[in-house]
């Protein structure tokens, strides 16, 4: 007996089946080839995020909020309004409390220690006043091109020319420290009990400075030459 021959059903069946793979196959190799692609991305990303700056996202946040208070500034100048009166109408009490406190933790004023943390309670002062202008860094760049950025073979003397107003909050500094230092500046008092050890007034200052930096350890010897007992 000859073989009975599919019949159409059969074959209309193992079309569906094979179109059904192909279809599967399509799908796995287009799946294949998008994370291929988003797998290239990131290591491209992160190998960015690896050349920029550990602190990269701190400052790149700090620019944007600087950004928007200058718009909000600029918006309030429009209407004539105070930006300051207007931020604070936006701040709640326990905010500006909270701030507040938080400012005073972070840069507590503790007094004078030495003249290094002085000259570094300084520096973070001036360095918190500064703020970028982003107009004329383009326009200095636009001028300079790759000299704005200088190399070790950089000659950088005489070449900056400070502008205007740059001189102008230098000046309102330097005499803001003259009128805060003259304010705190008095005359020390004079103690008649004291013992009489300098011959004038520079060897007096001389003998002061001497007694704060080792007084404690010629305290003994001090007292054997007046008791007449050093050996």
């Amino acid at each position: 007996e000859e073989a009975a021959e599919p019949g159409p059903s059969a074959a209309a069946a193992a079309e569906q089946r094979r179109e059904e793979r192909l279809r599967r196959f399509r799908e796995l190799h287009m799946k294949r080839y998008e994370a291929c692609k988003l797998n290239s991305q990131e290591v491209a990303e992160e190998d960015k995020r690896l050349k920029l700056p550990p602190n990269w996202e701190a400052k790149k946040a700090r620019l944007e909020w600087e950004l928007q208070v200058q718009e909000k500034k600029k918006e309030c100048a429009a209407r004539g309004e105070d930006y300051e009166r207007v931020k604070l109408l936006e701040i709640s009490a326990e905010d500006a409390e909270r701030w507040e406190r938080k400012k005073k933790k972070k840069n507590p004023d503790l007094g004078f220690s030495d003249y290094a943390a002085a000259q570094l309670r300084q520096y973070q002062r001036l360095t918190r006043q500064i703020k970028p202008d982003l107009e004329q860094y383009e326009k200095l760049k636009e001028q300079y091109g790759e000299a704005l950025y200088p190399t070790s073979d950089s000659l950088l003397h005489g070449t900056h020319v400070p502008s205007k107003d740059g001189v102008d909050r230098m000046v309102a500094d330097l005499e803001k420290q003259i009128e805060k230092r003259e304010k705190y500046s008095r005359r020390r008092p004079y103690n008649d009990d004291a013992d009489i050890d300098y011959i004038n007034e520079r060897n007096a200052k001389f003998n002061q400075k001497a007694e704060r930096f080792y007084g404690k350890y010629t305290a003994e010897i001090k007292q054997n030459l007046e008791r007449g007992t050093a050996v």
